[in-house]
């Protein structure tokens, strides 16, 4: 039945494309693909960033001339009711599901949470899709950017400060000030509403913060050294890059754990 109460047959065929059994044949399935569920579990970074190479396979499979906007897309992330084991949290896998205009759901197969609602609104959207001709344009309504979900992942991605600022080592006050404006004007939660955005901006407040305090204790370091010259001034001349190198880790771990 669909949103409108109408009656509607509809065929499925379901094929898990991960299982062993047509691990060589499961090239046969995607022609003719309406609908696509990609199920991740939330415990496990490997099976989330195995979404990627699905969706290249696909694509890859369908053909240079084939046009993904025809089919329906829902992301499942599976197993929620894991607890503590999560290591992908619904920022993240929200992020990447609508920032392609796909559907996004929270399901947990053991409890049942979320499962009736990501079915009634995948099948609904197939149908919706087969009366117009395309794929219902409530999934792809974004209130984001490319350039801010791709910024965002950049950031989740980041080793230390300076690469989250998108910088080198080394650069000045004017030019860490600068990267941050630009990251807090694209990032802002007033100005960017994708998934995972305030604590992206919250973490390129925290590296400027973290970077404007090593290069002013590099700064006081050169100001010691250029008033206090002499013998022992020396020793302080080689030990200092090693001191101000573990600042700097030291501080972006604090970061790190905030």
């Amino acid at each position: 039945m669909d949103a409108a109460g109408r009656r509607k047959p509809l065929r499925v065929k379901v094929i898990t494309l991960g299982s062993a059994e047509v691990g060589k044949v499961r090239n046969e399935f995607y022609k003719d693909t309406q609908g696509v569920i990609l199920a991740y579990d939330v415990g496990q970074k490997e099976s989330y960033n195995a979404l990627e190479s699905w969706l290249t396979e696909m694509k890859q499979e369908l053909g240079p001339h084939a046009n993904l906007e025809n089919i329906v897309f829902a992301v499942c992330a599976n197993k929620v009711d894991c607890g503590k084991r999560r290591v992908i949290d619904e920022s993240e896998g929200r992020l990447w599901a609508e920032s392609r205009g796909f559907y996004y759901f929270e399901t947990s197969a053991q409890s049942g949470e979320g499962i009736n609602e990501m079915f009634q609104t995948f099948f609904s959207s197939i149908l919706d899709m087969c009366e117009n001709g395309k794929r219902p344009q409530s999934s792809l309504n974004l209130g984001f950017t490319k350039e801010q979900a791709d910024t965002i992942r950049r950031i989740r991605n980041s080793k230390d400060s300076w690469e989250m600022l998108g910088m080198r080592p080394g650069a000045s006050r004017d030019e860490v000030n600068k990267a941050y404006r630009k990251l807090a004007m694209l990032l802002h939660p007033d100005k960017c509403l994708a998934p995972g955005s305030e604590d992206a901006f919250k973490a390129v407040v925290n590296a400027r913060t973290v970077l404007l305090k090593s290069i002013n204790l590099m700064m006081a370091s050169s100001t010691f050294i250029g008033h206090y010259p002499g013998p022992c001034v020396e020793k302080w001349q080689r030990q200092t890059p090693k001191v101000i190198k573990r600042l700097e880790a030291s501080l972006a771990l604090l970061y790190l754990h905030q």
